[in-house]
Parts: C-alpha cells; structure tokens; sequence
C-alpha cells in the first residue's frame, strides 16, 4: 500500500470555529494550497500586501506534500482574492481576534490509496472500521519533528533538549552547525561550512543565507564571540518554541508507549511502528473494559508542573525522564526569555470517525494493481498518517478483517 504520492493523493480539509465580527479588524481567509509549506504562504502574502511576517498567521501548519484548506488571519485589510505560488487565498470575513488553535475542531482527510492487491481493496474498508471501534495510540507522528538531527556532533538529537539542558553553545551549534531533518538543501550546505568555520563569525556571515536568522546571531557574535545565551535568545521565539515542542512530543511519546504497553502487558517484541528511533507499541484490538478505560485517559505533556492522576503513569513518566537524563522540575527552558514548553494533555488513543470509503479502480500509477479513495475525521492535533502507517501494517501483517467489535 502506498499514499501520499503527489499532493492531489492527500487533502485535507480544515475545520475550524470562525469568530466572524464585521467589525473586527482583522481579515479572515480561507487558503487552498498544494506543494508549499504553510509559513511559505505566510511569508508570500505578507510581502504581497507589504506587511510583517507576524501580521500574517494561521493557527496550524499543514503539509507541503498536500492539497490543503486551512484559514488565515491578517491585520488590516486585504483584496477578496490573493494568488501566490501554490496557492489561492480567498477573504470570508472580519473578526475582532486572531484565530486560535482552540478554535480548530478537527481535520477531514480525503486520501488516494495506491499499489493495492485486490484482498487488500476488499480489506481496507473493515480495518478502518476496526481502527475506528478500537482506536489506535496517538502518537505524534514524524512530521512534528523537522528539528529531529541525527548529525555525530550534535549535543542532542533534539535542539529543545540541549536547551532544557542549559546548554546555550551547544544549542547555538546545534542551529547553525547541525542539519534538521526539514532544512533545504542550501542551508544544509551553510550548516556544514558552519561546521567548518565555527566561531570564525565573520566568514560565516559573509555566507549566511540571505534572508534568515541566521545572519542576525552571526552579526551579534562578531561582537560578543562567547555570548552564546543572549545569541540564543536571537532565534524568533515562534522556532524555539516549536523546538521545545519536538523534544515535549518525543517524551509524550515514550511516555504514552510505555504506559499503553503496561497495561495490555505488550511484548517488546510485538508490533510497533517506529517514529525516529523508537518502536512504539501499537495493538489489533481492545477488550470492552480495556477500551473504556484506555479510550478515557489522557496524558500530560510532559511539563515542570504536569500533575499525574495515575501512579503507574507517573513512575512511568518519571522512568522515562531518568534515561534521558532529565528530572521533571528541568523540563523548564530557563535559559529562554521568551519561549516555554505548554501544559495540557492529549488522548492517548485515536478514533477516527465518518470513515468513508469509494470502490476501488484500476491504479493509474501502478499496472495490474488497483487504487481507492479513503475519507475520514481526526481531532485537532492527531496525524492522519499514522492513521495510514496502521492500516499498512495490519494488511502487511495478514490481522484478519473479522467484525470490527469481536474481541479474540
């Protein structure tokens, strides 16, 4: 089974409460793009009506892989059509405030399905439906980790941990020296010659990327070469807490396996998908008391003041913490001014809901083999590609297609 290979084989559909006032001062509109990044249009629309980057947001960020409908606010007003590269933006009204991601209700994702055998087109129906009764872990998935580094020299794979450790150099390293798994191709190349050149700051500016951030902690350090703190605190407060929020995904994460693996006594060796370099326990199907149970818990994101309901999820929390060498009172950016990792809880199982499902056709892509078209709904926050990555695995590992509600 494969997906997602070109942007018109993913869509998704924004839903969203819209706080329209006419009187607002604030334009809302409604954004279709394909094969450009959310904060690519951003940028595109604020340069078109000569506004700052921060006068032009969006309450979540959607795949550039895709065809999206998601909305944006800008300050002031605006044409009722804007047309950039990717995409269409259309005015649908005023309103007092910004959208908030509390105001998003869910995501509706059509996908084209492609390369199926004809038992997989006739299985694929049922496992949605089994996947929507019993629900799935709900992991993040990889997208949350564009700042995920594999690089030897790396203090940490994740910027926001060496942060949360207090390492300010390191952190500084880590932003110009180290490729991010989401970085393009020519600040790959900057990063290596920063690898090479480190701390000789004027050549590094001379071939810094024009424009970026980079260029304003190189000209900072020209002149403080060791202040690798308040160079630090350079760095636009949106990335650094998006950095933070990596590394508090990945701790939600292990938190969330092990505890799931806890109680429904999983193997190590059972099956699992793997998101950076952990395997993540995954499971066919829950008893009605497991369901009920496990369908109602929340965990917190990993926070200095996250309170625990459970004891077994604390110690588990707490375990977790301890082999990535961190306490719960250190999951505090002390060494910020002005970013933070935020409280809250997220569901620790997925259900998807309104799953529909078109007969599959002959694949246009692939000879002989047949392609479908999937639909459902996910709450704010959950990865339809995990969804996705489940699917495959139980038709890869032959898990029967049986009544969706029997329990073995």
């Amino acid at each position: 089974m494969r997906y997602q290979l070109c942007p018109e084989d993913f869509v998704v559909q924004e839903r969203i409460h819209l706080p329209l006032d006419s009187a607002g001062d604030l334009a809302i509109y409604r954004v279709e793009k394909r094969g450009v990044t959310t904060r690519q249009v951003q940028r595109h629309i604020a340069a078109q009506l000569g506004r700052r980057d921060a006068d032009v947001q969006a309450p979540a960020l959607k795949d550039k892989q895709a065809v999206a409908v998601q909305y944006v606010w800008l300050r002031g007003t605006g044409p009722a059509e804007l047309r950039g590269p990717g995409y269409t933006a259309r005015f649908v009204g005023r309103s007092r405030r910004p959208l908030r991601p509390t105001d998003l209700l869910g995501n509706r994702f059509t996908v084209r399905l492609r390369d199926l055998s004809p038992g997989d087109a006739q299985a694929i129906t049922t496992h949605l439906h089994t996947l929507a009764h019993h629900g799935l872990p709900n992991y993040y998935d990889h997208q949350r980790f564009g700042s995920y580094t594999a690089h030897p020299q790396a203090p940490t794979p994740f910027i926001g941990k060496t942060i949360l450790l207090r390492d300010a150099e390191g952190a500084v390293w880590t932003y110009l020296a180290c490729p991010f798994a989401g970085d393009p191709r020519p600040v790959k190349a900057f990063k290596a010659q920063a690898r090479r050149r480190w701390g000789v700051w004027p050549e590094l500016l001379d071939i810094a990327p024009r424009p970026s951030n980079y260029r304003s902690l190189l000209t900072f350090l020209q002149d403080h070469p060791r202040d690798f703190r308040r160079a630090l605190n350079l760095i636009p407060r949106r990335l650094l807490s998006l950095y933070l929020v990596a590394y508090q995904s990945y701790l939600w994460n292990r938190i969330a396996g092990a505890y799931l693996a806890h109680h429904l006594a999983l193997d190590s060796d059972g099956p699992h998908l793997t998101i950076l370099d952990r395997a993540l326990p995954i499971y066919r199907r829950l008893a009605p008391p497991q369901r009920a149970q496990l369908g109602k818990t929340n965990i917190p994101l990993p926070h200095h003041r996250a309170t625990f309901s459970d004891a077994a999820l604390e110690r588990i929390a707490h375990a977790v913490l301890a082999e990535e060498g961190l306490s719960l009172n250190e999951l505090k950016a002390r060494i910020l001014k002005r970013a933070y990792l935020p409280k809250g809880q997220r569901p620790l199982l997925l259900f998807p809901t309104e799953i529909a499902v078109q007969a599959p056709q002959q694949d246009d892509r692939f000879p002989g083999r047949q392609q479908m078209q999937v639909s459902f709904t996910l709450p704010r926050g959950a990865f339809a590609t995990l969804v996705l990555r489940r699917l495959a695995y139980g038709l890869e590992a032959g898990w029967s297609t049986d009544d969706p509600q029997s329990v073995e």
